[in-house]
Order: C-alpha cells, then sequence, then structure tokens
C-alpha cells in the first residue's frame, strides 16, 4: 500500500519524537492508521526488531491481521484466548490487551504500538515503566492524565484537514428534536445513565427520531446510537413498525451475528442498525447516515461515534448527521474540536480551553452552521459589511482566526523574525505580533525563515493597521507610500 503524504510526514514526525521518549500519533478515524502501523512495523523487521501490537476489542484482532497480510507482513501470532494463529515465535504479535493483562504477559518485544491509545489500561501503564518504545495511535488523544504516561503527541492529520483534501466526507448536521437535559446528573464527567434513559426514553422524542430519518436521510445505510439496550431496542421496534428493516447490536451480539449484519447492511437488507457502544471503534463500514440518540459530555466519545460517517464512498458527496442528543450545540462542530498537547490530569477549568463557535439552525433550512453560509442549502446570510477602506486597497478583517497548532505557531514566529531581524527591528516584534495573529505567544525559541506568501500578506495587513491608527491618531490621513515607508 501507497502511504498518503501525511501518513509518510506522520512517520518521519514519530520517529523524531520516540528519541525523547514514548509517543502519541493522532490520526482521524479513516486516516489509515493501521497503514502508518504497518509501515512502522516493516520498518523495525528490516532491522531484525519484534513489534507487539495492541488492540482493545477482540472484533480487531483479525481485521488487524489481514491488514497486515495485505501489507506484505506475514510473519505474525496471535495472543487472544485460544486463536488459532497462535504462535509465539512470530516476530510480531496482535494482541489482546485484556488477554495479556488476564495472563500477565509481557511479550520480548522491541517496539509496542497500541491502537486506540486514549483508552486507559493499567496493564499498559505499567509495561511503560520499561525500556520497550511504545508508539500510541488514536484518533482522540484527549483522555484525562495522558501526559503522565506519553512523552509526546504528533498531530499526523486533523479531520478538518481530512476533509478539505478530501480522504474523508464532508458532513452536514440537523438538530430537529433533542432531549430536555436540565437536572441530570453527571458522574465521573459523563451524564448518569439511568436519568439519561428517562429523558431520551419518551414516545415523542423517539416517533421525531424515526420521522426525521424518514424525511431527511436517503433511507439506507444508517447507524443509531442509543442510550442502553432498552433503548436501542425500543429505536430498532419503532422503525420496524415503520417498515424500515432494522437491526440491533450491543456487547453481547456475537461477532458471527455482528458479521452477517454487516453483510446486511452493505447489501442493502438493512437500512439501520441501532447500537449502545459497539460501533465506535474498527468500523469501516459504509455509513451514509449517523443519528445521535445518546447525549454525552465527552468529546472522545463524540468524535468517535461521529467518525463512523465520515469515510469516503462511491456516490457519496457527505455524511448526514441527525443530532436528536443536543451534542453539537453543546460542543460544537466535530472538526472544531482539536487540542495540541495531552492532557496532565490537571481540573479543565484551571486549563486554557479554545473557545468554539456555537451551531446554530440555518433560517432556511434548519442544517447547523456557524459560518454565514450553509453548507447544506446554500443559504447565506450577509451581515453589516466589516471590510475597511485604506487609500483604495481594500483589507479585509477575518471574522474567525485560524486554528494554530503549537508547530504552525512556531513557524509564523520564526517567519516574523526573520521578517523583523531583516529590517533591523527588535525580536520583540516578532514575539508580540505572534500573539496578535496566532492568539497566543511562542514557548520555544526558533530560527528565523523566510515568509511565506500568506505570512508576508499577514504582516502587510499589520503594517497598513498601524499606519492607519497612527494617522488618526495625528489627526491626519496616511498615503500608501507613507504606511510602507513607516511601518518598514
Amino acid at each position: 500500500m501507497e502511504l498518503r503524504p501525511y501518513q509518510e510526514q506522520a512517520i518521519h514526525s514519530v520517529r523524531q519524537a520516540a528519541r525523547k521518549g514514548d509517543v502519541v500519533l493522532q490520526l482521524p478515524t479513516g486516516a489509515g492508521k493501521t497503514v502508518v502501523a504497518g509501515s512502522m512495523i516493516k520498518s523495525a523487521l528490516g532491522k531484525g526488531k519484534k513489534v507487539a501490537f495492541l488492540v482493545p476489542y477482540i472484533s480487531l484482532i483479525d481485521q488487524t491481521w489481514q491488514s497486515f497480510l495485505q501489507q506484505g507482513i506475514k510473519d505474525i501470532g496471535v495472543i487472544q484466548s485460544d486463536h488459532m494463529l497462535y504462535d509465539p515465535r512470530a516476530a510480531v504479535q496482535v494482541c489482546s490487551v485484556d488477554t495479556l493483562a488476564r495472563r500477565h504477559i509481557y511479550p520480548d518485544v522491541d517496539l509496542v504500538i497500541v491502537d486506540e491509545a486514549h483508552r486507559r489500561s493499567s496493564f499498559v501503564n505499567r509495561w511503560m515503566k520499561s525500556d520497550t518504545l511504545f508508539v500510541g495511535l488514536t484518533a482522540t488523544p484527549w483522555s484525562k492524565g495522558m501526559a503522565n504516561h506519553w512523552s509526546s503527541l504528533v498531530v499526523g492529520a486533523t479531520m478538518r484537514d481530512m476533509i478539505s483534501a478530501g480522504y474523508l466526507s464532508d458532513f452536514r448536521v440537523f438538530a430537529p428534536s433533542t432531549p430536555d437535559l436540565q437536572g441530570v446528573k453527571v458522574v465521573a464527567g459523563e451524564y448518569h445513565q439511568g436519568q439519561l434513559y428517562k429523558r431520551v426514553a419518551n414516545a415523542t422524542l423517539i416517533a421525531s427520531i424515526v420521522d426525521t430519518w424518514l424525511e431527511k436521510s436517503t433511507q439506507e445505510k444508517t447507524i443509531l446510537f442509543a442510550v442502553n439496550r432498552a433503548h436501542a431496542a425500543e429505536l430498532q421496534a419503532r422503525f420496524m413498525e415503520r417498515g424500515v428493516n432494522a437491526a440491533y447490536i450491543d456487547a453481547h451480539t456475537s461477532l458471527q451475528e455482528r458479521e452477517g449484519i454487516r453483510m446486511g447492511f452493505h447489501s442493502g437488507d438493512i437500512q439501520v442498525v441501532c447500537n449502545v457502544g459497539c460501533l465506535v471503534a474498527g468500523v469501516d463500514w459504509d455509513v451514509r447516515t449517523l443519528i445521535l440518540a445518546t447525549p454525552t459530555k465527552s468529546e472522545i466519545k463524540y468524535v468517535q461515534m461521529v467518525g463512523r460517517a465520515l469515510r469516503t464512498a462511491e456516490g457519496k458527496d457527505h455524511a448526514l448527521i441527525l443530532d436528536h442528543s443536543d451534542t453539537t450545540h453543546r460542543l460544537g462542530f466535530v472538526t472544531d474540536i482539536h487540542h495540541d498537547e495531552l492532557d496532565d490530569g490537571t481540573p479543565k477549568k484551571d486549563r486554557k480551553q479554545r473557545e468554539k463557535p456555537e451551531p446554530k439552525p440555518c433560517p432556511k433550512c434548519g442544517a447547523l452552521k456557524t459560518g454565514p453560509m450553509c453548507n447544506a442549502c446554500g443559504y447565506r446570510y450577509i451581515p453589516e459589511s466589516h471590510v475597511e477602506n485604506e487609500q483604495g486597497e481594500l483589507v479585509e478583517v477575518k471574522q474567525v482566526k485560524k486554528q494554530y497548532t503549537t508547530e504552525r505557531r512556531l513557524e509564523t514566529y520564526a517567519m516574523l523574525l526573520h521578517h523583523a531581524r531583516s529590517r533591523g527591528m527588535k525580536d520583540g516584534w516578532a514575539y508580540h505580533k505572534c500573539k496578535e495573529i496566532t492568539g497566543s505567544y511562542p514557548n520555544k525559541k526558533v530560527a528565523p525563515i523566510p515568509p511565506s506568501e500568506e505570512v508576508a500578506g499577514k504582516i502587510k495587513h499589520l503594517q497598513i493597521k498601524w499606519a492607519r491608527e497612527k494617522g488618526r491618531d495625528s489627526g491626519g490621513s496616511v498615503s500608501r507610500k507613507q504606511t510602507e515607508k513607516r511601518s518598514s
């Protein structure tokens, strides 16, 4: 399998970061984490090293083994219950974390790759205290206290990056009916499941879920996330009553049953699959519609659920998200959820939190949006103009600042340093302008690099802004030539 550019860059960045210790690699759902892992494994095997690949779900064992085989990795053993592929002599071991923990087994390997690394495991944490190198893979590296076990985070790509590049599907969100969650207890950062079920199981809301799906979806290939087994079974029954062939999956559904449901789902015999948290990882189904019927306060759970619908497929120009949980209103769009660093365990209220734009319904079609234009119907709200005129030259004031990762912020700072030094200005100018452009001060020293076209444009905008304000303070006007002369 030929690696995509972002996958090659991610592997390179992991190698650099691994020199300082165990590293977590963030790649969104559908970004090819198993392909990236396979490339790292082949590199390790080429150096005569042994590798263990850890998975948290039994359903991922055979799926991972088959993926590695397709990538040309053949010397594979499996450690999971009494699996028929058990071979302790194999150079690569695909392991169930639960099986290793239950048997107190620590395979003698040089590299351990941990799939779904955001899931907490005391067994893995104990093993990480050894000299073995660990690389974690996850789409959501935001679990509390991860920084206490992992040395660094490499963001290989964000969900927004993947959608913009066409590697993931775009999506549209409708929130036609939502439960009243006022007064529902929060336990360990999540809603109390018993109280939550009482709020979402009322007949009106369940009927709205079915009605909305019949009205807005293509009426095929839909996954629904429910609060608990009773809720999922009730929703399945309501769909069946309306002539919709719906299936049901929970933690007790056998692998054989799941495979039968998967095949029926893709053949079109099954239109809706109601599940209880079982289809949040390792599911590469062709999902066209997603129904969120379970409210959550967890960014991880929210992003993992929505990620099920964002894989691209033939004839699919977008995924439809029907949010009956109020989660999009509370947490924002999944593409707005991003963290540059691993959580160190401190309370969230003590850490700086990035504000997310609040999604609001389009006045024409009802789809949720955050900007002036609705991606669902194309309706554009035209607000009061904020474009300013400077001597015949238009200067746009952007409505929303771009999000800056730590790496991008430091890169911008390096370009500002180059500009400052080339014009005899102090480094402090670059330091403060970095805050003005990116929203935060740089936290490391960097070597100056020539400005990109984008950063050069931002510098020019700052120059014009400075000259304009200077002219206003003196009560006079400033020409373009004066602007360039003063600010340079």
